[in-house]
């Protein structure tokens, strides 16, 4: 029996989006020589099988709209793809932020989501694929989604919030398609040619080439971590009696000690501790409340937990950065004592119930603090659990298996989160991030493709004595990025927590996305796109003169004073420096410094006092005179 004829990317499916007023490319698989017939909005399109089996066809520029149709023929088979909608393509890419998906944001936008329901928003998720020998020539699967319901709930929140906004702006149907992988630093976005020129990643670009290498790692670490959770579980004394395990109501809790949550074990007896705790928190509910589900917010635990609530299990997150927030069923409620017990797993961090973060049992509107005084008992001590490979991270690997894939789709734009995972190393982050730019630019054969990115958010505790913060550092490369063209960056240093990589505000991150958008893709002038972005210096006797861009309407200070700048003389020690607004420029100066030399603003990895906007409403970037 002869096999089909057609197959097709699995991008071209029912639902997808097509790039308007632009040619659009179809393609797929076919036996040698065949005619392939494409029926789209009353044309007819046809070309003949290469020899090598591919096929492709490129459509005529489209007008936005749909939902419409499309009929793919070859001799008696037919293929007809529904649901079509015409309008604006954006690429996702980046990391765990641009990954973030929205049911992550509930605690902020709840009822906004509950209430979405547009299905000319939709979203396509690249498979998490890698490939270090080649670039793959096609992905091997996906399937678009509308912004409905349930569906919207794994929307990328940046992505969706930033497709709303041009939407209600524009009324254009929106595309997105999900590259993003959490944890992956920027070298593994660019393709192998272009990562040559950086000799630091030689080696490793190598070794990745050897499948056996790849195999064996994988194979090795994932026993060694399977043996350690198995040992783990046989050793902790909590999990050994069927009957009366420590997470039931009848385990005789009273000789456990007691400790308060939050907490952090950090400069503690178990700060080193690596294995299981167990931690016991009573409640009360009154009868008016048993008569919904409940909410249980955990703050974040470090690193992973399973939680029971009156002996049940109601949720378990394996890792650290997840905000813990688990649906409690009515059943499981009664009037009276209510019981939450957490096994805490920690297995290679420092155990700790994040300190500001939301700690509360939440029903029918009603919030009991379950913060103060728990109890808690040592289940199992272990060693470190061990390294894990993840070589979706290695340099090339993403761009080979989900990038280069989409080479024939004609996005309108990028959006890019990235660069957690380039601060320990941020010093050619600007040389590398601008490869990754020109190669997808390549890639999808627009040298003028528009680049929108984010730069990081506050992150970690700040340090009155850190002013080489590695965070800052690569925020200011990012801050450079801007002097290639059609690129726009969004300042976010007011959205983020210090205890949390993954902010959970991410509608206004993607609300200054859509803001660059209007201004770099959609043309629209007099768009205040940026806060303050550092240009120039001048000195001038004891005080630094500072001249920006996009002041917008003109500089704002929210405070009394301005804060967050510091000055260094000719030793580049910084110390804290007095600034003040002119008309036009920024002047700093301090009497610890009579020479001043160069001017730092927000120089943290998590500043704390920085107040400098423009009346726009939109933050000035941190940076470096230096």
């Amino acid at each position: 029996m002869e096999r089909n004829t057609l197959t097709l990317s699995p991008i071209i499916q029912d639902g997808m989006v097509l790039q308007r007023n632009k040619k659009n490319c179809i393609w797929g698989k076919g036996i040698p020589g065949k005619l392939i017939q494409i029926l789209l909005l009353d044309k007819t399109y046809i070309t003949t099988v290469n020899t090598d089996e591919s096929w492709e066809i490129l459509t005529d520029e489209l007008t936005p709209g749909g939902p419409i149709q499309m009929t793919i023929m070859c001799e008696e088979e037919h293929l007809v793809i529904h649901d079509i909608l015409i309008g604006d393509v954006w690429l996702l890419g980046g990391q765990s932020n641009m990954e973030l998906p929205i049911r992550r944001t509930m605690d902020l936008f709840e009822d906004e989501i509950k209430a979405i329901n547009n299905p000319l928003i939709r979203q396509f998720n690249v498979p998490k694929v890698y490939n270090f020998q080649k670039p793959q020539d096609d992905l091997t699967e996906g399937t678009w989604k509308c912004a409905i319901k349930d569906d919207v709930l794994d929307f990328s929140a940046v992505g969706y919030f930033f497709a709303k906004a041009i939407y209600e702006r524009y009324g254009i149907p929106i595309g997105l398609i999900k590259t993003a992988i959490g944890g992956t630093p920027a070298e593994a976005w660019v393709s192998e040619t272009s990562l040559r020129n950086f000799t630091r990643f030689h080696d490793v670009l190598e070794q990745c080439k050897d499948d056996f290498y790849i195999k064996n790692t994988m194979e090795e670490e994932a026993t060694r971590c399977n043996m350690w959770y198995h040992e783990l579980h046989q050793k902790d004394p909590g999990l050994f009696d069927a009957v009366n395990p420590w997470y039931s109501e009848v385990h005789d809790k009273t000789s456990w000690e007691n400790i308060e949550v939050p907490f952090s074990f950090k400069g503690t007896s178990l700060e080193t501790f690596r294995g299981s705790i167990w931690f016991h928190k009573e409640i009360e509910l009154t009868k008016n409340m048993v008569i919904d589900d409940g909410i249980l917010r955990l703050g974040t635990i470090v690193d992973a937990d399973e939680t029971y609530f009156n002996g049940e299990l109601v949720g378990s997150t394996g890792y650290l950065y997840p905000p813990r927030r688990y649906t409690v069923p009515i059943k499981l409620l009664r009037e009276g004592k209510n019981y939450i017990t957490v096994r805490m797993t920690i297995n290679g961090n420092i155990g700790a119930f994040q300190k500001d973060m939301p700690y509360y049992f939440k029903v029918d509107g009603k919030q009991i603090p379950i913060d103060g005084t728990w109890k808690y008992h040592i289940g199992a001590t272990m060693d470190s659990l061990p390294h894990t490979t993840f070589f979706e991270y290695k340099p090339t690997g993403v761009y080979n298996g989900m990038i280069y894939p989409l080479r024939k789709i004609n996005p309108i734009g990028v959006l890019w989160y990235q660069g957690e995972s380039n601060t320990n190393y941020p010093y050619d982050y600007k040389e590398i991030f601008e490869t990754v730019i020109r190669d997808f630019r390549n890639t999808f054969h627009n040298k003028d493709l528009p680049f929108l990115y984010v730069q990081l958010a506050n992150f970690i505790p700040a340090d009155a004595n850190e002013y080489e913060s590695k965070w800052a550092y690569l925020r200011n490369e990012q801050r450079k990025v801007l002097s290639n063209h059609n690129t726009g960056m969004v300042v976010t240093i007011d959205l983020g927590q210090y205890n949390e990589l993954h902010p959970q505000d991410k509608k206004s991150v993607g609300n200054r996305l859509a803001l660059w958008a209007r201004t770099i893709v959609y043309k629209e002038e007099n768009i205040a796109c940026s806060g303050p972005l550092y240009e120039r210096m001048e000195k001038k006797e004891n005080e630094i003169y500072l001249y920006f861009s996009n002041i917008g309407s003109g500089f704002l200070v929210k405070g009394e004073k301005l804060e967050g700048f510091t000055i260094c003389g000719s030793d580049g020690i910084y110390i804290e420096a007095n600034a003040k607004v002119t008309n036009d420029c920024i002047i700093v100066s301090s009497d610890g410094v009579k020479d001043p030399q160069n001017v730092r603003y927000a120089w943290f990895d998590s500043p704390e006092r920085f107040n400098l906007y423009n009346k726009e409403g939109l933050p000035a970037s941190p940076f470096t005179t230096d």
